[in-house]
Protein backbone atom coordinates (compact mmCIF):
# COMPACT_ATOMS: atom_id res chain seq x y z
CA UNK A 1 0.00 0.00 0.00
CA UNK A 2 1.48 3.16 -0.94
CA UNK A 3 1.86 6.02 1.59
CA UNK A 4 3.00 9.89 2.03
CA UNK A 5 6.90 9.80 1.81
CA UNK A 6 8.09 10.78 5.47
CA UNK A 7 10.87 13.32 5.62
CA UNK A 8 13.98 13.19 7.83
CA UNK A 9 16.94 14.37 9.25
CA UNK A 10 20.43 11.47 9.90
CA UNK A 11 22.39 12.11 13.12
CA UNK A 12 25.29 10.69 13.16
CA UNK A 13 28.14 11.25 16.38
CA UNK A 14 31.59 10.08 17.06
CA UNK A 15 35.29 11.14 17.08
CA UNK A 16 36.84 13.03 14.64
CA UNK A 17 39.53 10.05 14.03
CA UNK A 18 36.82 8.21 13.37
CA UNK A 19 35.42 10.46 10.47
CA UNK A 20 35.94 8.20 7.21
CA UNK A 21 33.24 5.51 9.31
CA UNK A 22 30.87 7.77 10.33
CA UNK A 23 30.67 8.97 6.81
CA UNK A 24 30.31 5.62 5.44
CA UNK A 25 28.08 4.40 8.70
CA UNK A 26 25.22 7.46 7.62
CA UNK A 27 25.49 6.46 4.02
CA UNK A 28 24.37 3.25 4.40
CA UNK A 29 21.62 4.78 7.26
CA UNK A 30 20.46 7.08 4.00
CA UNK A 31 20.12 4.03 2.31
CA UNK A 32 17.87 1.95 4.58
CA UNK A 33 16.11 5.31 5.45
CA UNK A 34 15.68 5.30 1.12
CA UNK A 35 14.72 1.66 1.14
CA UNK A 36 12.02 2.39 3.84
CA UNK A 37 10.35 4.98 1.29
CA UNK A 38 11.80 8.05 3.28
CA UNK A 39 13.82 11.46 1.69
CA UNK A 40 16.50 12.03 3.59
CA UNK A 41 16.67 15.85 3.47
CA UNK A 42 19.76 16.60 5.69
CA UNK A 43 22.42 14.60 7.49
CA UNK A 44 24.27 16.07 10.84
CA UNK A 45 27.37 14.67 12.48
CA UNK A 46 28.08 15.49 15.74
CA UNK A 47 31.99 15.57 17.32
CA UNK A 48 31.83 14.20 20.57
CA UNK A 49 34.82 11.09 22.19
CA UNK A 50 31.94 10.30 24.36
CA UNK A 51 27.84 9.96 23.95
CA UNK A 52 25.90 12.24 26.25
CA UNK A 53 24.06 9.75 28.10
CA UNK A 54 21.01 12.20 28.28
CA UNK A 55 20.99 13.57 24.99
CA UNK A 56 22.93 11.48 22.71
CA UNK A 57 24.33 14.31 20.86
CA UNK A 58 24.49 17.06 23.83
CA UNK A 59 21.58 19.41 24.49
CA UNK A 60 23.25 22.00 22.16
CA UNK A 61 23.44 20.07 19.60
CA UNK A 62 19.80 18.20 19.73
CA UNK A 63 18.14 22.33 20.26
CA UNK A 64 20.29 22.95 16.29
CA UNK A 65 18.13 19.84 14.87
CA UNK A 66 14.97 21.24 16.43
CA UNK A 67 15.15 24.11 14.61
CA UNK A 68 16.55 22.38 11.59
CA UNK A 69 13.52 19.95 12.08
CA UNK A 70 11.21 22.58 12.77
CA UNK A 71 12.27 25.02 9.06
CA UNK A 72 12.05 21.61 7.06
CA UNK A 73 8.91 20.20 8.55
CA UNK A 74 10.48 17.00 9.06
CA UNK A 75 8.78 14.43 9.99
CA UNK A 76 11.26 12.25 11.75
CA UNK A 77 14.92 11.81 13.49
CA UNK A 78 16.74 9.44 12.67
CA UNK A 79 20.09 8.48 15.04
CA UNK A 80 22.62 5.97 13.27
CA UNK A 81 23.06 4.49 16.90
CA UNK A 82 20.94 2.58 18.70
CA UNK A 83 19.62 5.03 21.81
CA UNK A 84 18.59 4.11 25.36
CA UNK A 85 15.10 4.75 26.46
CA UNK A 86 16.42 7.53 28.55
CA UNK A 87 17.84 8.98 25.35
CA UNK A 88 14.45 9.07 23.23
CA UNK A 89 12.79 10.05 26.53
CA UNK A 90 14.93 13.87 26.50
CA UNK A 91 15.03 13.39 22.67
CA UNK A 92 11.56 13.85 22.00
CA UNK A 93 11.31 16.51 24.73
CA UNK A 94 12.84 18.85 22.74
CA UNK A 95 12.69 17.39 18.98
CA UNK A 96 9.05 18.37 16.99
CA UNK A 97 9.29 14.79 15.67
CA UNK A 98 9.30 11.11 15.60
CA UNK A 99 12.89 10.04 16.95
CA UNK A 100 13.81 6.71 15.90
CA UNK A 101 17.52 4.55 15.86
CA UNK A 102 19.32 2.84 13.49
CA UNK A 103 18.06 -0.64 15.00
CA UNK A 104 14.36 0.62 14.63
CA UNK A 105 14.86 1.78 11.32
CA UNK A 106 15.49 -1.89 10.31
CA UNK A 107 13.17 -3.08 12.22
CA UNK A 108 10.36 -1.30 10.18
CA UNK A 109 12.24 -2.54 7.27
CA UNK A 110 11.59 -6.14 7.83
CA UNK A 111 8.29 -5.26 8.83
CA UNK A 112 7.50 -4.39 4.75
CA UNK A 113 9.75 -6.96 3.96
CA UNK A 114 8.48 -10.09 5.89
CA UNK A 115 5.85 -12.76 3.86
CA UNK A 116 5.67 -15.80 5.15
CA UNK A 117 4.25 -16.70 8.54
CA UNK A 118 7.38 -17.21 10.44
CA UNK A 119 9.09 -13.96 8.73
CA UNK A 120 6.32 -12.05 10.08
CA UNK A 121 6.44 -13.84 14.19
CA UNK A 122 10.46 -12.96 13.61
CA UNK A 123 9.42 -9.53 13.15
CA UNK A 124 7.08 -9.19 15.43
CA UNK A 125 9.17 -10.94 18.31
CA UNK A 126 12.18 -8.52 17.42
CA UNK A 127 9.98 -5.30 17.57
CA UNK A 128 8.17 -5.92 20.92
CA UNK A 129 11.97 -7.20 22.27
CA UNK A 130 13.11 -3.57 21.17
CA UNK A 131 10.04 -1.83 22.53
CA UNK A 132 9.67 -3.58 25.89
CA UNK A 133 12.77 -1.50 27.72
CA UNK A 134 11.43 1.57 26.56
CA UNK A 135 7.68 1.84 27.34
CA UNK A 136 8.64 4.13 30.12
CA UNK A 137 8.37 7.57 29.53
CA UNK A 138 7.32 7.02 25.90
CA UNK A 139 3.98 8.58 25.86
CA UNK A 140 4.36 10.77 23.43
CA UNK A 141 5.21 8.23 20.77
CA UNK A 142 2.90 5.59 21.24
CA UNK A 143 0.28 8.71 20.68
CA UNK A 144 1.56 8.58 17.45
CA UNK A 145 1.48 5.15 16.88
CA UNK A 146 -1.07 5.79 14.37
CA UNK A 147 1.31 4.68 10.90
CA UNK A 148 4.61 5.55 9.32
CA UNK A 149 8.56 4.41 9.42
CA UNK A 150 8.85 3.14 13.30
CA UNK A 151 5.75 2.09 13.90
CA UNK A 152 4.69 -0.82 11.46
CA UNK A 153 4.21 -3.99 12.94
CA UNK A 154 2.79 -4.00 16.49
CA UNK A 155 2.81 -0.38 16.33
CA UNK A 156 -0.30 -0.64 14.33
CA UNK A 157 -2.36 -2.71 16.87
CA UNK A 158 -1.69 0.27 19.80
CA UNK A 159 0.47 -1.29 22.00
CA UNK A 160 -1.16 -0.84 25.84
CA UNK A 161 2.00 0.28 28.14
CA UNK A 162 1.04 -3.06 30.01
CA UNK A 163 4.69 -4.75 30.27
CA UNK A 164 2.77 -8.11 31.26
CA UNK A 165 0.72 -8.02 28.22
CA UNK A 166 4.13 -7.77 25.76
CA UNK A 167 5.19 -10.36 27.88
CA UNK A 168 2.47 -12.44 27.34
CA UNK A 169 2.71 -11.80 23.54
CA UNK A 170 6.25 -12.61 23.67
CA UNK A 171 6.14 -15.89 24.68
CA UNK A 172 3.52 -16.64 22.90
CA UNK A 173 5.49 -15.84 19.83
CA UNK A 174 8.31 -17.33 21.10
CA UNK A 175 6.00 -20.97 21.53
CA UNK A 176 5.00 -20.03 17.64
CA UNK A 177 8.86 -19.67 16.20
CA UNK A 178 9.28 -23.11 18.52
CA UNK A 179 6.70 -25.08 16.85
CA UNK A 180 7.93 -23.54 13.45
CA UNK A 181 11.41 -24.69 13.90
CA UNK A 182 9.70 -28.37 14.70
CA UNK A 183 8.63 -28.57 11.46
CA UNK A 184 11.84 -27.39 10.25
CA UNK A 185 13.79 -29.65 12.05
CA UNK A 186 11.94 -32.36 9.89
CA UNK A 187 12.12 -30.88 6.83
CA UNK A 188 15.89 -30.96 7.36
CA UNK A 189 16.05 -34.67 8.72
CA UNK A 190 13.91 -35.61 5.29
CA UNK A 191 16.57 -33.43 3.04
CA UNK A 192 19.62 -35.31 5.28
CA UNK A 193 17.80 -38.85 4.98
CA UNK A 194 18.09 -37.90 1.40
CA UNK A 195 21.38 -37.16 1.34
CA UNK A 196 20.89 -34.36 -0.85
CA UNK A 197 23.72 -31.46 -0.47
CA UNK A 198 23.07 -28.47 0.80
CA UNK A 199 24.55 -24.95 -0.29
CA UNK A 200 23.74 -21.52 1.44
CA UNK A 201 24.32 -18.06 -0.46
CA UNK A 202 25.49 -15.37 2.52
CA UNK A 203 26.47 -12.16 2.07
CA UNK A 204 26.17 -8.49 2.42
CA UNK A 205 22.24 -7.35 1.56
CA UNK A 206 21.94 -5.81 -2.03
CA UNK A 207 25.42 -7.58 -3.37
CA UNK A 208 23.27 -9.59 -5.76
CA UNK A 209 22.66 -12.71 -3.89
CA UNK A 210 19.09 -13.15 -5.46
CA UNK A 211 20.34 -12.54 -8.79
CA UNK A 212 23.05 -15.33 -8.86
CA UNK A 213 19.96 -17.61 -7.93
CA UNK A 214 18.36 -16.84 -10.54
CA UNK A 215 21.03 -17.23 -13.13
CA UNK A 216 21.83 -20.63 -11.50
CA UNK A 217 18.63 -22.23 -11.19
CA UNK A 218 16.32 -20.31 -13.59
CA UNK A 219 14.67 -19.18 -11.48
CA UNK A 220 12.66 -16.00 -11.00
CA UNK A 221 13.38 -14.82 -7.69
CA UNK A 222 12.24 -11.08 -7.23
CA UNK A 223 15.28 -8.77 -7.55
CA UNK A 224 15.59 -5.05 -6.57
CA UNK A 225 18.24 -2.58 -6.30
CA UNK A 226 17.78 -1.97 -2.60
CA UNK A 227 18.68 -3.42 0.86
CA UNK A 228 17.15 -6.35 2.13
CA UNK A 229 15.09 -6.73 -0.92
CA UNK A 230 14.65 -10.50 -0.26
CA UNK A 231 13.98 -11.46 3.50
CA UNK A 232 12.61 -15.23 4.05
CA UNK A 233 14.84 -18.35 2.77
CA UNK A 234 14.52 -19.45 -0.62
CA UNK A 235 15.51 -22.54 -1.71
CA UNK A 236 15.91 -24.08 -5.24
CA UNK A 237 17.22 -27.08 -6.84
CA UNK A 238 20.77 -26.49 -8.83
CA UNK A 239 22.42 -29.18 -11.29
CA UNK A 240 26.02 -29.18 -11.66
CA UNK A 241 27.86 -31.36 -13.81
CA UNK A 242 27.35 -35.06 -14.43
CA UNK A 243 23.57 -34.31 -13.57
CA UNK A 244 24.38 -33.98 -9.58
CA UNK A 245 21.68 -32.06 -8.22
CA UNK A 246 22.03 -29.67 -5.18
CA UNK A 247 19.80 -27.55 -2.98
CA UNK A 248 20.97 -23.74 -3.17
CA UNK A 249 19.47 -21.16 -0.78
CA UNK A 250 19.50 -18.16 -0.60
CA UNK A 251 19.58 -16.04 2.76
CA UNK A 252 18.60 -12.83 4.09
CA UNK A 253 21.65 -10.18 3.54
CA UNK A 254 23.71 -9.06 6.84
CA UNK A 255 24.77 -5.19 7.51
CA UNK A 256 26.33 -3.75 9.78
CA UNK A 257 25.16 -3.63 13.24
CA UNK A 258 22.11 -5.84 12.88
CA UNK A 259 20.09 -5.49 15.51
CA UNK A 260 20.79 -8.40 18.76
CA UNK A 261 17.18 -8.72 18.49
CA UNK A 262 16.86 -9.30 14.79
CA UNK A 263 19.80 -11.95 14.80
CA UNK A 264 18.29 -13.72 17.82
CA UNK A 265 14.77 -13.87 16.20
CA UNK A 266 15.96 -14.91 12.90
CA UNK A 267 18.20 -17.74 14.28
CA UNK A 268 15.47 -20.94 13.39
CA UNK A 269 15.66 -19.35 9.76
CA UNK A 270 19.82 -18.74 9.75
CA UNK A 271 19.88 -22.32 11.05
CA UNK A 272 20.17 -23.14 7.25
CA UNK A 273 23.50 -21.61 7.33
CA UNK A 274 24.62 -23.94 10.24
CA UNK A 275 23.18 -26.70 8.22
CA UNK A 276 24.73 -26.25 5.20
CA UNK A 277 27.52 -28.53 3.18
CA UNK A 278 29.46 -25.14 1.44
CA UNK A 279 28.41 -21.44 2.25
CA UNK A 280 28.73 -19.54 -1.17
CA UNK A 281 29.96 -16.14 -0.01
CA UNK A 282 28.82 -13.32 -2.25
CA UNK A 283 30.44 -10.23 -2.41
CA UNK A 284 29.81 -6.92 -4.26
CA UNK A 285 33.93 -6.51 -5.72
CA UNK A 286 32.99 -3.25 -7.32
CA UNK A 287 31.57 -1.46 -3.89
CA UNK A 288 34.49 0.81 -2.52
CA UNK A 289 34.17 -0.90 1.21
CA UNK A 290 33.85 -4.44 -0.21
CA UNK A 291 36.70 -5.28 2.23
CA UNK A 292 34.52 -4.34 4.96
CA UNK A 293 31.29 -5.94 4.10
CA UNK A 294 33.16 -9.23 3.74
CA UNK A 295 34.79 -8.80 7.80
CA UNK A 296 31.19 -7.91 9.01
CA UNK A 297 29.64 -11.46 7.35
CA UNK A 298 32.67 -13.54 8.49
CA UNK A 299 31.70 -11.70 11.91
CA UNK A 300 27.92 -12.94 11.63
CA UNK A 301 28.78 -16.03 10.61
CA UNK A 302 31.16 -16.34 13.22
CA UNK A 303 28.33 -15.41 16.51
CA UNK A 304 25.98 -18.21 14.23
CA UNK A 305 28.79 -20.71 14.59
CA UNK A 306 28.90 -21.52 10.92
CA UNK A 307 32.91 -19.72 10.68
CA UNK A 308 34.47 -23.31 10.46
CA UNK A 309 32.05 -24.46 7.08
CA UNK A 310 33.84 -24.92 3.55
CA UNK A 311 33.65 -21.26 1.94
CA UNK A 312 34.45 -20.31 -1.70
CA UNK A 313 33.89 -16.18 -2.06
CA UNK A 314 32.29 -15.27 -4.88
CA UNK A 315 33.78 -11.88 -5.77
CA UNK A 316 30.23 -10.81 -7.98
CA UNK A 317 29.82 -7.50 -9.96
CA UNK A 318 33.85 -7.86 -11.92
CA UNK A 319 32.33 -5.36 -15.32
CA UNK A 320 31.68 -3.02 -12.70
CA UNK A 321 35.21 -3.01 -10.62
CA UNK A 322 37.44 -0.06 -10.57
CA UNK A 323 41.03 0.10 -10.41
CA UNK A 324 40.89 1.58 -7.63
CA UNK A 325 38.85 -1.45 -5.93
CA UNK A 326 41.83 -4.28 -4.41
CA UNK A 327 40.26 -7.40 -2.71
CA UNK A 328 43.22 -9.68 -1.62
CA UNK A 329 42.54 -13.31 -0.75
CA UNK A 330 43.24 -14.16 2.36
CA UNK A 331 45.55 -17.38 3.02
CA UNK A 332 44.35 -20.47 2.16
CA UNK A 333 40.96 -18.62 1.34
CA UNK A 334 39.03 -20.22 -1.63
CA UNK A 335 38.11 -17.31 -4.59
CA UNK A 336 36.59 -16.77 -7.79
CA UNK A 337 35.62 -13.61 -9.42
CA UNK A 338 32.45 -13.67 -11.78
CA UNK A 339 29.58 -11.67 -13.51
CA UNK A 340 26.55 -12.86 -12.43
CA UNK A 341 25.44 -11.92 -16.30
CA UNK A 342 28.16 -13.50 -18.09
CA UNK A 343 27.33 -17.26 -18.82
CA UNK A 344 30.93 -18.36 -18.89
CA UNK A 345 31.31 -17.16 -15.25
CA UNK A 346 28.40 -19.09 -14.16
CA UNK A 347 29.99 -22.25 -16.08
CA UNK A 348 33.38 -21.37 -14.15
CA UNK A 349 31.43 -20.82 -11.06
CA UNK A 350 29.49 -24.19 -11.14
CA UNK A 351 33.13 -26.13 -12.26
CA UNK A 352 34.72 -24.20 -9.00
CA UNK A 353 31.42 -25.60 -6.77
CA UNK A 354 31.33 -28.87 -8.32
CA UNK A 355 35.52 -29.14 -7.52
CA UNK A 356 35.20 -27.54 -3.50
CA UNK A 357 32.25 -30.82 -2.78
CA UNK A 358 34.07 -33.27 -4.63
CA UNK A 359 37.85 -32.44 -3.52
CA UNK A 360 37.66 -35.38 -0.93
CA UNK A 361 36.07 -37.71 -3.24
CA UNK A 362 37.20 -41.71 -3.30
CA UNK A 363 36.61 -43.88 -5.56
CA UNK A 364 33.67 -46.36 -5.16
CA UNK A 365 31.15 -49.22 -6.43
CA UNK A 366 28.09 -50.05 -5.94
CA UNK A 367 25.55 -52.74 -6.48
CA UNK A 368 22.06 -52.06 -6.00
CA UNK A 369 18.95 -54.09 -6.63
CA UNK A 370 17.09 -53.01 -9.29
CA UNK A 371 13.77 -52.16 -7.52
CA UNK A 372 15.16 -50.17 -5.60
CA UNK A 373 14.73 -47.18 -7.13
CA UNK A 374 14.77 -44.55 -4.18
CA UNK A 375 18.17 -45.83 -3.00
CA UNK A 376 19.57 -45.14 -6.77
CA UNK A 377 18.01 -42.03 -7.09
CA UNK A 378 19.75 -41.04 -3.29
CA UNK A 379 23.03 -42.21 -4.99
CA UNK A 380 22.29 -40.11 -7.67
CA UNK A 381 21.99 -37.20 -5.82
CA UNK A 382 25.09 -38.02 -3.43
CA UNK A 383 27.91 -39.19 -5.56
CA UNK A 384 29.19 -38.47 -8.96
CA UNK A 385 28.63 -41.45 -11.30
CA UNK A 386 31.00 -42.11 -13.68
CA UNK A 387 29.51 -45.46 -15.19
CA UNK A 388 26.56 -47.83 -14.79
CA UNK A 389 25.33 -50.78 -16.08
CA UNK A 390 22.84 -53.88 -15.60
CA UNK A 391 23.95 -57.13 -15.00
CA UNK A 392 20.17 -59.09 -14.09
CA UNK A 393 19.10 -57.79 -11.22
CA UNK A 394 21.24 -55.36 -10.07
CA UNK A 395 23.08 -52.21 -11.48
CA UNK A 396 26.63 -51.46 -11.06
CA UNK A 397 27.53 -48.40 -10.35
CA UNK A 398 31.37 -46.84 -11.14
CA UNK A 399 31.51 -43.72 -8.79
CA UNK A 400 33.39 -41.08 -6.93
CA UNK A 401 31.82 -40.56 -3.38
CA UNK A 402 33.27 -38.29 -0.59
CA UNK A 403 33.70 -39.59 3.14
CA UNK A 404 31.10 -36.83 4.66
CA UNK A 405 28.42 -37.99 1.81
CA UNK A 406 29.02 -42.05 2.56
CA UNK A 407 28.36 -41.61 6.40
CA UNK A 408 24.91 -39.59 5.92
CA UNK A 409 24.05 -42.68 3.67
CA UNK A 410 21.24 -45.35 5.56
CA UNK A 411 23.79 -47.90 6.75
CA UNK A 412 21.87 -50.49 4.46
CA UNK A 413 22.39 -48.46 1.31
CA UNK A 414 26.60 -48.43 2.54
CA UNK A 415 26.50 -51.85 2.72
CA UNK A 416 25.85 -51.39 -1.35
CA UNK A 417 28.87 -49.41 -1.65
CA UNK A 418 32.55 -50.76 -2.01
CA UNK A 419 35.30 -47.75 -1.30
CA UNK A 420 38.65 -48.31 -2.52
Amino acid sequence: MNRMQEKAILVGCGSKRDLWEIKSSLAELKSLAETSRCMVIETVIQFRERKDPAWFIGKGKVEEVAQLAAANQVDLVIFDQELSPAQVNHLEKILPCKVIDRTQLILDIFAQRAHTREGRVQVELAQLQYLLPRLTGRGKELSRLGGGIGTRGPGEKKLETDRRHIRRQIRALKKDLSEMKGHQNLFRTRRKKNNLTQIALVGYTNVGKSTLLNRLTGSNVLVEDQLFATLDPISRMLELSHGKKVLLTDTVGFIRNLPHDLIAAFRSTLEEVKEADLLLHVVDASHPEAREQMDTVEKVLTELGAAHLPMLTILNKKDKISSSVQIEAQPEQEMIMISAQDDQDLLLLKDKIDQMLTRENLWAQAEIPVDKGDWISILYRSAEVISSKVTGLTMQFQLRLSVESYKKLAPELRACIQMY
